[in-house]
């Protein structure tokens, strides 16, 4: 046999090869190929081929993997168990960009499934070799080697420590500098996954200069980019933390990303201003006084479903403050967007976070109650109580959005069609009220008696010596006696107050008031 025949057979098996690594690697982007696969035991036939002399065969080989152990965890877990991962950890340090960009991305497929998984990442060593990649001159090993330790610190907060301990934050900071887009989108993210598990990582990430670099970033045009970096600057947890966002004067140029086509930028900005008014008065000062709640009003009036939550709550944080920072959402009208919110969200937990934010503004002074109250939110609130349909958390929610609003409410218009619906434990409140504001309001006692208020009251069995009971006397001393007397006898309907009886009463009750 020839020299040329000898040289043919080796490589015809290398054609074979090839054309075997990237015939499953193709298979593999397809979910109805990949039990088949996985049942004909194509794991112990890539392994092999990991350590090929022709460098593309490695690679496909390392992509293909990737792809099955990205399906599930099953796959991921067979790629454990055949011993692969410390060779494609070993392969970090010595082989080509491209084989490295194929053996990050099996590490990070294997390790988003579990945090049992990422454990097995770690284990055999890949965040060094990981860490070394971020150092690469190539963008889009930067890139794989950022992702995969986002995956692996994504899952616990110990996970995300030994991504720290491994010296990768700085090198991630460095990352978000990068020219490229892409570099910076997923060191971005995986900052934010560092730092979302407790204050201390936290403070780990911001230790090493990053809140500057990403809130600068918030002004990118680039989408995806925004979504990353608002969403690590969400993930800092402290007051110190959060002032150091503002401080970076992000507001309020941030503001327009409200107003970004993305639905996830706006739902993160919104987010990171609900992050920071939620800890003290004098941030949510700053953002009130950046226009921070004219345009998250403005965001909920064009959003619908999940992406109102975080708008909703942070004007509710902002509201529990103070007086004055109550009343700023009241006078930018969002009362009005949020009562809209209330009727038109079908998902409960968006209604309970409403009626909170509602509880939040009127229980401060008898304006901010009013505010709510000719908003006609109190009987949406009864209604959202008594519903059995309703979520314990809704009901509990609305209840105590219901009692602190009431209990500083005097606009007696919006109480009085309470007395006909609301229960007992409810409707002490409302009567707790009228009898601290008709004694001292002769047009409200006449209306009172007219429309008929009067006789409802009467009409209430209340335990004696109870609050209730003295809350009714209270009422009935507001009067004279002979139009308390009358209610026990009539009836309220148009014949009753139509009756000559009727009208003596009210007109000898008028000429005196």
């Amino acid at each position: 046999m020839s020299q040329r025949q000898v040289l043919q057979v080796f490589e015809q098996y290398q054609k074979a090869r090839t054309q075997f690594v990237q015939t499953v690697a193709e298979l593999a982007t397809r979910p109805q190929n990949v039990e088949t696969l996985q049942n004909a035991g194509v794991m112990s036939l890539l392994r092999p081929l990991l350590l090929d002399t022709v460098p593309t065969i490695q690679q496909t080989a390392a992509l293909a993997l990737g792809r099955l152990a990205n399906y599930n965890d099953d796959l991921a877990e067979a790629v454990v168990k055949a011993d692969i991962l410390p060779q494609l950890v070993y392969s970090l340090a010595e082989q080509n960009r491209f084989y490295k960009k194929a053996a990050a991305f099996v590490l990070r497929a294997v390790a988003k499934h579990s945090a049992e998984l990422a454990q097995a990442v770690v284990d055999c060593g890949a965040l060094d070799a990981l860490v070394i990649s971020l150092e690469e001159f190539d963008p889009g090993v930067k890139e794989a080697a950022a992702w995969a330790l986002g995956y692996i610190a994504r899952h616990n907060g110990q996970l995300a420590q030994a991504v720290v301990d491994s010296g990768a934050v700085p090198l991630l900071v460095l990352c978000i500098q990068e020219p490229e887009i892409a570099v910076k989108r997923i060191a971005a993210s995986t900052l934010s996954d560092i730092a979302k598990h407790s204050p201390e990582l936290a403070q780990t990430v911001v230790d090493t200069g990053a809140i500057a670099h990403l809130a600068q970033m918030t002004l990118n045009p680039d989408a995806k980019l925004k979504v990353r970096e608002t969403s690590g600057l969400i993930n800092f947890h402290s007051v110190d933390l959060a002032e150091m966002v503002v401080e970076a004067e992000i507001f309020p140029a941030v503001l327009a990303s409200l107003k970004d086509p993305d639905e996830y930028v706006r739902k993160n900005v919104t987010t990171l201003m609900r992050e920071i008014t939620k800890h003290t008065p004098e941030l949510s000062q700053m953002i009130v006084n950046a226009g921070g709640v004219a345009a998250v009003i403005d965001y909920l009036g064009d959003s619908r479903g999940n992406v109102r939550l975080p708008g909703i709550m942070m004007l509710g944080y902002v509201a529990a403050h103070s007086e004055n920072l109550a009343m700023a959402v009241v006078v930018s009208k969002g009362v009005p967007q949020l009562a809209i919110c209330l009727v038109e969200e079908p998902e409960d937990h968006i209604k309970a976070a409403t009626a909170w934010a509602f509880g939040q503004i009127g229980r401060h002074t008898p304006e901010h109650a009013r505010a709510v109250a000719a908003a006609n939110v109190l009987p949406k609130l009864l209604n959202l109580y008594l519903d059995t349909q309703s979520s314990e958390d809704l009901q509990v929610k609305a209840k105590k959005a219901l009692k602190s609003v009431l209990q500083k409410c005097t606009y007696l218009p919006a109480l009085e069609p309470l007395l006909y619906e609301a229960p007992s434990n409810i409707l002490k409140h409302v009567i707790c009220q009228f009898s601290k504001v008709l004694p001292h309001d002769s047009k409200a006692r006449r209306l009172f008696v007219t429309s008929g208020g009067l006789k409802k009251v009467q009409e209430i069995k209340a335990e004696p010596g109870s609050a209730l009971q003295e809350y009714i006397n209270a009422i009935n001393n507001c009067y004279p006696e002979e139009i308390v007397r009358f209610f026990p006898i009539n009836t309220r309907d148009k014949h009753s107050r139509g009756s000559d009886k009727w009208q003596s009463v009210i007109m000898k009750y008028e000429g005196s008031g």
